[in-house]
């Protein structure tokens, strides 16, 4: 099931880790929302079996799916967290630094996305009426915005800090004098 998630790109949005993916799995079925529908062996490999969604899990899958995407939640991404705390790092240098890595850190992620929404358009992917649609490939879309938002937000935090126009406070200097 790991190597599925991992050949469909579901992995991109959703982490699927260790036993996580079969803990769900039983959560799905105790709940009545899968069920087995055939059970198979290969070999000496372990018993594998398939299910498929019940109608009640295919309810509760859309409901989820319109309250996910119609109500924006709090969410709390651990850069946010960080920059809470940008002034532990003593110096305005080591702040811009590490900043400048995050930056660079962007602009591959970027490129890579893009490779990626490109080969998506161009290939055919066993599609049976020519390349993917869009809507395939719509998460990536969004995670490259979001990523280009970043990174511009990045870019111009260190222009102002680089031109003094956010102030790093003289008072952290002082505190830890360069070594």
């Amino acid at each position: 099931m790991k190597q599925k998630i991992r050949e469909r790109g579901i992995d991109r949005a959703i982490p699927a880790r260790g036993a996580s993916v079969y803990d769900a799995v039983e959560q799905l079925h105790r709940a009545g929302f899968i069920e087995p529908a055939e059970t198979s062996r290969d070999g000496r490999r372990p018993e594998r079996t398939i299910y498929r969604i019940t109608s009640a899990g295919t309810d509760e899958l859309e409901a989820w799916l319109r309250q996910m995407l119609e109500e924006p939640s709090r969410e709390y991404p651990r850069f946010g967290a960080a920059l809470m705390f940008l002034g532990v790092l003593h110096h305005k240098e080591e702040a811009l630094k590490v900043l400048e890595r995050r930056a660079a850190a962007f602009e591959v992620q970027i490129a890579a996305g893009e490779a990626l929404l490109r080969s998506v358009r161009e290939a055919n992917l066993g599609y049976p009426h020519g390349p993917l649609p869009r809507l395939f490939s719509i998460e990536e879309e969004y995670a490259q915005a979001m990523r280009r938002a970043e990174l511009s937000w990045l870019r111009q935090t260190i222009a102002e800090l680089k031109d003094g126009s956010l102030e790093w406070p003289p008072i952290l200097e002082s505190l830890w004098p360069v070594a």
